[in-house]
């Protein structure tokens, strides 16, 4: 088991090795950017959907709004740009909205925070494998009844190499990531290629409104608005990996996201302006992706020879960011997960590195947290979308605020630009978190609403239940306990080396006489005692270490009750007693052969372990020398 550990996840890191696991610029660009540069595979598919669907209400002209729409988020892409490059300076030590709020604003709006962070991060999972799933069912229809197993499949992979090293999925990644922004880019030339030479251009068709429909033009803009931002999910994980960096960390990371957004904004611009231009449209039940068709239509022709080999390159490294996108969030939500458990809102185990220095646990709740969704909403990335995005304006909001409310507390050189800039940004992400919020409450943005305060009520209630547990363990050490009496109980169904051994042991730690053997019994229908008992008792006295043996009769078949009962009455008639129950229990010499074993033990163990002023203790007998 242990060779088969090493050969999956690779050998074990020591805690000094954790330099060895910091990334260069190129790597961190795949980890963190990877889920904001696969989203232009959708971003613009987003806000073409809803402008489609008012075509038939306000005519063909209405697509060119979409052009308008994703100057709009490119726009509001720089001002975070801007933003986070000074929470990164300013928060070195990584963190992103969670510790400014913390720093600024207080637990709730941290609690706040880390809530819609980590819902989103879940998100970004479901959707972006969602996402490549549909890809790879775009050039390869007959695989659209498995795509829930193929979602499954690649959460399954990814989790894997997450699992051996932030390090080591940033190599394996960053392979898709720099494939698909190529493929990409690529694409975009051969298309205003195609723009300049005149080819294949759509006649613009203008927009006429009446009185009445302006109001449904705003609506529908600010749909097709809230839709679309979609395309900056993830723009804030490189703020809250800063510590992943090589040194220094400020510089890289912020080097890093220019770079990323700069690549993002190019990506989303150019593939909106050419979807534009050939007139293409989009629907959610459209067995195409948006991506493919504009790829189908820039290279034109049948798609043979080389044009066959561009689509299906451009479709494979689609797919592959796409699904690898998810890894944002694993390089993100387990540190964040464990900031949360480190200030006492989480469980500890999200503390735990494991092997190779990651948060194991945070990586497999985010898998079966992901594999849930998917399996929900049918691995349909369409049916995701309306949940998706509130959660991180949200997060970017709460950010915003406390890095305006640092400005105005600690001040300092050109404090007064930083805070403009920083205001400017929450400002920006309130207003278009307030159109998500509206726009798509109804198609599913509720649950995100209702979600994000009753996490934060749950981790309100686990760190006052933390705290509790503190006061009392730090109150006990000032209590003066009196030397108290031991009673040992020994629990035996047969006798057998395990047994005597127990007996021994219990005639060591017990004081003077308070020592006896329970067993359990079930009458025959007579009433009688059984074989089984009279057999026990014909035996006891050979091995009993003069140590008196107790029936306790169980009409109706239960053992671990009536033991507990008979406990609860010693407890009640002794209670300067403590007990101290012994349980004799054999060990197998293989894992599995332990399944077909010692369950009474195990459901004993875990019931005496709630009763006050017991103690519980196993006596393993090893069955290796006599299976030998």
């Amino acid at each position: 088991m242990a060779t088969f550990r090493r050969l999956l996840l690779g050998r074990r890191l020591a805690s000094e090795e954790s330099n060895e696991t910091r990334i260069s610029n190129p790597i961190a660009l795949a980890v963190f950017s990877s889920d904001a540069l696969s989203s232009v595979a959708y971003g613009t598919q987003e806000i073409m959907a809803p402008l489609t669907a008012a075509v038939a209400i306000f005519g063909a002209g209405v697509l060119g709004w979409s052009w308008w729409v994703a100057l709009g988020i490119v726009g509001l892409l720089l001002v975070l740009n801007i933003s986070y490059r000074q929470t990164i300076h300013a928060y070195p030590t990584g963190g992103g909205a969670y510790l400014v709020a913390k720093d600024n604003l207080g637990e709730m709006a941290a609690q706040t925070a880390g809530a819609s962070l980590l819902i989103d991060y879940i998100l970004t999972v479901a959707v972006s494998i969602s996402a490549g799933v549909s890809a790879v069912t775009s050039a390869f229809p007959s695989l659209e009844a498995h795509r829930v197993f193929l979602a499954l499949a690649i959460i399954a992979f990814i989790a894997l190499m997450n699992l051996r090293g932030v390090k080591e999925s940033g190599l394996v990644f960053s392979v898709p990531t720099y494939g698909f922004v190529l493929c990409i880019l690529a694409l975009l030339a051969k298309g205003f290629w195609n723009v300049a030479m005149g080819h294949e251009a759509v006649v613009k068709v203008a927009v006429h409104l009446d009185s009445t429909s302006k109001l449904a033009a705003v609506w529908l803009f600010a749909r097709a608005f809230s839709a679309g931002c979609t395309a900056l999910t993830g723009v804030e994980a490189i703020s809250n990996g800063v510590t992943a960096f090589k040194e220094p960390v400020a510089h890289n990371a912020a080097k890093t996201m220019t770079w990323m957004v700069v690549i993002l904004g190019t990506m989303f611009l150019g593939i909106t302006y050419l979807t534009n231009h050939y007139g293409l449209t989009y629907h959610p039940d459209a067995p195409e992706t948006l991506l493919s068709q504009l790829t189908r239509s820039i290279l034109g022709g049948s798609e043979q020879g080389f044009r066959k080999v561009a689509y299906l390159t451009t479709t494979g490294f689609t797919m592959a960011i796409l699904a690898v996108a998810a890894n944002t969030a694993y390089a993100d939500f387990p540190r964040l997960a464990a900031l949360h458990a480190r200030d006492g809102f989480l469980p500890r185990q999200f503390t735990s590195q494991g092997d190779r220095l990651v948060f194991s646990n945070g990586i497999l709740i985010l898998s079966a947290a992901a594999g849930v969704l998917v399996i929900l909403f049918g691995a349909k990335e369409d049916h995701l979308m309306p949940l998706y995005a509130v959660g991180v304006f949200l997060g970017f909001t709460i950010s915003q605020t406390g890095m305006v409310r640092r400005w105005f507390r600690l001040k300092g050189k050109g404090w007064h630009l930083k805070a403009l800039v920083n205001g400017l940004g929450a400002v920006t992400t309130l207003v278009v978190m307030l159109v998500i919020a509206v726009t798509r409450f109804t198609h599913g943005a509720w649950i995100v609403i209702v979600l994000v305060p009753l996490m934060v009520m749950t981790f309100f209630n686990i760190h006052r239940h933390y705290i509790r547990v503190k006061s009392i363990l730090a109150g006990s050490r000032a209590d003066f306990f009196s030397p108290r009496k031991n009673r040992v109980v020994v629990l035996v169904s047969g006798i057998h080396s395990g047994v005597v051994q127990s007996l021994n042991y219990a005639k060591l730690i017990a004081e003077r006489g308070d020592v006896e053997a329970i067993t359990v019994d079930f009458p025959d229908e007579h009433g009688r005692d059984s074989a089984a008992l009279v057999r026990l008792q014909a035996d006891w006295p050979r091995y009993c270490e003069g140590i008196p043996l107790r029936a306790l009769r169980s009409p109706y078949r239960k053992i671990v009750e009536p033991i507990v009962e008979e406990l609860d009455r010693m407890r009640r008639a002794e209670p300067e007693y403590t007990i101290t129950v012994i349980l004799p229990e054999f060990v197998t010499g293989h894992w599995w052969a332990n399944i077909l074993h010692n369950q009474t033990a195990f459901r004993l163990k875990g019931t005496l372990l709630m009763k006050p002023k017991t103690v519980v203790i196993s006596i393993p007998y090893h069955l290796e020398p006599l299976v030998e």
